[in-house]
């Protein structure tokens, strides 16, 4: 399917717990698609019981004393979500006949290149009858798609009055189960990797499997940061008789949230990767499942389903947006970070706007806070670090942990702990002061301790800021984590203004440095190796040694790639070709003074 018959080429990925938890009613009655967080059932149920009121929908309460609540309450919440974008699409609609009503905004919205647009300029030029009007748009209009996020990693076992309850009530089995009794005809998207159980579960439910009519009415997509993991977990699937969707290529540096960084492995090569093998990825999925759909007696379709490839991080003007588009036929474009600034689109306290929009390039840094021992981008000095170091300067360091969510070690009892957690930390701190170090490692090792922030918590309390909503417990204060990317957009915007930036309308960047995404990315992974090699000085082994030659090989491969692109006069981009060239010979040289030691043979 091609972007051009698609409502819009651009979509909302997942941010936070909080940022999109709410964007679909936001967004999709104007054929937007945006992606849920379903990990965090305690905001879940909060903004279940502020949105029911506020549509006058029944709410019943979900507590935690409900067997299975966690999925009972994501599958309300969906429910609710489903029912409002629903019934604000069908108001849009009938608004047609009024000038500045929401239906004008939809057909504004749209890009010029949309079919449904210029469809919808020559229907209405020879429509006289208004029912031939409404009956046009309630054939034609789409609705954005509520589509939800699962970071696979976050599957804790849980407890029932100390008894360890069954793995289908983990964390992300629990969610997975939730989305699939809900009512969504969307897609889940699973990020952060594989997780084999997981997966696996995904047969209990019938929603993953075509119908009679070749139909999925709830489908997967799998945010991948190569090709050769999309290939894996594709056919792991369809052994399993389960059609992978989407596969939606994520920047391992350049974007927001947990930063997953591949070996080396650069974001246009990867691109190119996929458009050359995507047949290859098409058929040997499609064989496989045809396979397992006979033996489960389960209609299969005789053509492959449809694969789509869509791509985000850092993509920042209307000229990168069209080019992946254009360059690489890429379904879709992720439009994330620069969303956090366009409270129409997402849920975003206006001390933290206040901070993103004065934010520049050295306020914007992947940090070692997170529980899950990923590096996490971060903004500095958010209300969520004040307190933190408030705490540590205090001697208080840690969270109290209320939600558990990234507790994903063990304490002497077999229960889940987290990094971030008062009770790890003070444990590791005492350990620490039992081994008389010197000041400096002390220090060095006890800032790694501490370092680590409660996410659960910092994620999702912009929304319980924004809606007023009662909250117990100890302030965390609010974590955000734009990618780089925000840097560059510097006031807020309206979702007119900023759907007319990304197809070149209007441009709403005013520095004039900003750097091509590419460009920027590159420069993230030139970073990350020289820290990488720095790491391993004191301790090498022959696995590091290994690894980072694999990494400036992988890095080297993607600066002759891109010479090449920017070398092509096709490619023009907004920056003139030869200033990319330059930029791109500085890190090549850059990367060459960063030595990888000589392991030392004894």
């Amino acid at each position: 399917m091609s972007h051009k018959s698609q409502t819009h080429s651009f979509h909302i990925p997942v941010m936070g717990l909080a940022y999109t938890v709410d964007s679909p009613i936001k967004v999709a009655k104007y054929g937007i698609s945006s992606v849920i967080s379903i990990v965090d059932d305690f905001l879940i149920e909060k903004m279940n019981e502020y949105y029911s009121n506020k549509f006058k929908i029944p709410y019943q309460e979900i507590s935690t004393k409900v067997e299975d609540y966690r999925a009972k309450r994501i599958t309300a919440y969906l429910n609710t979500v489903d029912t409002i974008a629903k019934q604000t699409f069908s108001n849009l609609k009938k608004s047609f006949e009024e000038k500045s009503g929401e239906f004008e905004k939809y057909i504004e919205m749209l890009p010029d290149f949309s079919m449904l647009k210029q469809n919808f300029t020559k229907k209405f030029e020879n429509y006289t009858l208004k029912e031939d009007a409404l009956h046009w748009i309630h054939n034609n209009l789409k609705m954005g798609s509520i589509d939800v996020n699962i970071m696979t990693k976050l599957d804790k076992v849980n407890f029932r009055k100390n008894e360890q309850l069954p793995t289908e009530f983990n964390d992300a089995h629990a969610a997975l189960r939730g989305f699939a009794n809900s009512n969504l005809e969307s897609s889940v998207v699973l990020s952060a990797g594989m997780n084999p159980r997981l997966y696996s579960y995904f047969e209990s439910f019938e929603d993953f499997f075509p119908n009679e009519s070749g139909y999925l009415k709830k489908k997967i997509i799998l945010k991948v940061s190569d090709y050769r993991s999309a290939l894996i977990q594709g056919k792991f699937l369809a052994k399993k008789g389960i059609w992978v969707t989407e596969y939606r290529i994520e920047s391992g540096l350049n974007c927001g949230g947990h930063a997953f960084a591949t070996d080396g492995f650069l974001m246009g090569p990867i691109l190119e990767e996929f458009k050359t093998k995507k047949d290859q990825l098409i058929q040997s999925a499609h064989e496989l499942m045809v396979k397992a759909l006979e033996a489960k007696n389960i209609p299969f379709p005789a053509q492959p389903f449809d694969l789509k490839i869509t791509a985000q991080g850092g993509v920042g003007t209307s000229e990168e947006h069209e080019f992946l588009l254009n360059h690489y036929n890429v379904d879709s474009v992720g439009w994330g970070s620069p969303f956090l600034l366009v409270p129409e689109a997402t849920t975003v306290d206006s001390n933290s706007i206040e901070k993103l929009k004065k934010a520049t390039e050295k306020e914007l840094f992947l940090s070692n806070v997170s529980p899950l021992g990923v590096p996490f981008n971060s903004l500095k000095d958010s209300s969520n670090d004040l307190i933190k170091n408030n705490r540590i300067v205090n001697d208080k360091p840690g969270s109290s942990c209320p939600k558990k969510f990234l507790a994903l070690g063990l304490d002497a009892k077999g229960k889940p702990l987290c990094t971030a957690s008062k009770k790890y930390q003070i444990a590791q701190l005492e350990e620490l002061y039992s081994q008389n170090l010197d000041n400096t490692t002390f220090d060095k090792k006890s800032k790694l301790i501490t370092d680590k922030t409660c996410l659960c918590e910092g994620l999702a309390n912009a929304a319980i800021i924004n809606y007023n909503m009662p909250h117990k417990g100890e302030d965390q204060g609010v974590a955000i984590c734009p990618g780089p990317n925000v840097a560059y957009f510097t006031k807020e915007l309206s979702l007119k203004e900023m759907v007319r930036h990304i197809y070149g309308k209007t441009n709403v960047i005013t520095t004039s440095n900003r750097p091509h995404f590419f460009i920027k990315e590159l420069s993230m992974y030139v970073d990350y190796f020289s820290n990488k090699v720095d790491e391993f000085q004191d301790s090498f082994t022959k696995k590091q040694e290994k690894y980072l030659t694999n990494f400036k090989n992988n890095l080297n491969n993607g600066i002759a790639y891109y010479h090449q692109l920017f070398s092509d006069s096709i490619n023009n981009f907004e920056a003139s070709n030869d200033n990319l060239l330059l930029e791109l010979e500085q890190l090549r040289k850059e990367l060459l003074e960063i030595k990888i030691p000589i392991l030392q043979v004894v």
